[in-house]
């Protein structure tokens, strides 16, 4: 396993039917709120398991496939130079793709606190308004075009 981090990654935006959305703080850096994200943990892990699995780690949330949808779109942003030495020499672009995961309704979350310490469900706009990531934000305006 290579000691870099994959500059390939998830976005999940976890949600209800009622367009709450469950937004999650990250430790060490606090009003820094978003969806669960993550890196592949090897080049060949397919996209859909990275997701299940970031899911789990970061909220303990059992997901099943069939309510994970790919929402067939993809970021591709410049990593903050705070955060490029997890990465190769020489790698300043990640490139995420969005996926949506539909609950029957807001639930307890079960953070692991070495990567975020605090979580909350809000209606869509206004975990927009709150998300750190432009990116996050409008994955999350999306909602109501993805669930017509």
């Amino acid at each position: 396993m290579s000691m870099f981090k994959i500059p390939e990654s998830v976005l999940v935006v976890i949600y209800t039917p009622q367009l709450e959305v469950l937004l999650i703080e990250r430790a060490g850096q606090p009003g820094f709120w978003q969806s669960v994200t993550g890196s592949k943990d090897s080049l060949d892990e397919p996209a859909r398991q990275t997701a299940l699995r970031e899911v789990q780690e970061e909220t303990g949330i059992v997901a099943t496939a069939d309510r994970l949808h790919d929402w067939a779109l993809t970021n591709i942003y410049e990593i903050y130079p705070v955060w490029r030495h997890r990465y190769a020499p020489g790698v300043t672009h990640n490139t995420e793709q969005v996926f949506g995961l539909c609950l029957p309704g807001p639930c307890q979350v079960s953070l692991n606190p070495r990567e975020h310490t605090a979580w909350q469900w809000l209606p869509h706009d206004a975990a927009a308004d709150l998300c750190f990531s432009p990116s996050n934000a409008e994955a999350i305006l999306l909602l109501p075009r993805f669930m017509a």
